[in-house]
């Protein structure tokens, strides 16, 4: 069963909604959401949040915490995935923020760096995660995680 297919079982069984804040997957979340026939019963939205100006004018990612901590951040990406809560309407999200590569490292952040929010009932938990250097693999190996670290906490939770 694939990911996509795991976390629409779990929403469905839940009567829960989803929505996506992604910035450097680019929307494969919610491709991996939506390749599931019936997901529009779970699915609401997504927001491809890629520049600093739609984390802030969308999901109200304060303007503080992107010059402060920096876009890619726990207080950014837990900020986008509460955003998307609210500005969709859902029961729970996920948000991505980070460097897919193959340019754009920092010493801070190196190619492969990204932060993964999920959030719930007002609560949401984040985690850093360095996935190599190559763009492909640090998207897809982003967006399982992220749906996965969303399974665990509603298994954990519901």
């Amino acid at each position: 069963m694939s990911i996509g297919e795991q976390i629409g079982q779990l929403l469905r069984s839940r009567q829960m909604t989803i929505g996506t804040a992604e910035s450097c997957t680019g929307g494969y979340i919610a491709h991996l959401i939506t390749q599931v026939a019936g997901s529009s019963a779970y699915y609401l939205g997504g927001i491809i949040s890629y520049s600093n100006e739609v984390k802030k004018n969308v999901l109200g990612v304060s303007a503080e915490s992107l010059e402060n901590d920096g876009p890619v951040s726990r207080p950014v990406v837990e900020q986008m995935a509460l955003g998307a809560v609210r500005v969709l309407g859902c029961d729970c999200s996920v948000a991505t923020s980070g460097i897919a590569g193959p340019g754009g490292g920092t010493e801070v952040n190196p190619v492969g760096t990204v932060w993964i929010a999920v959030a719930y009932k007002e609560q949401v938990f984040s985690s850093c995660f360095y996935f190599g250097e190559n763009r492909e693999d640090n998207i897809r190996q982003a967006s399982d995680t992220a749906l996965q670290m969303l399974i665990d906490l509603l298994k954990r939770d519901c």
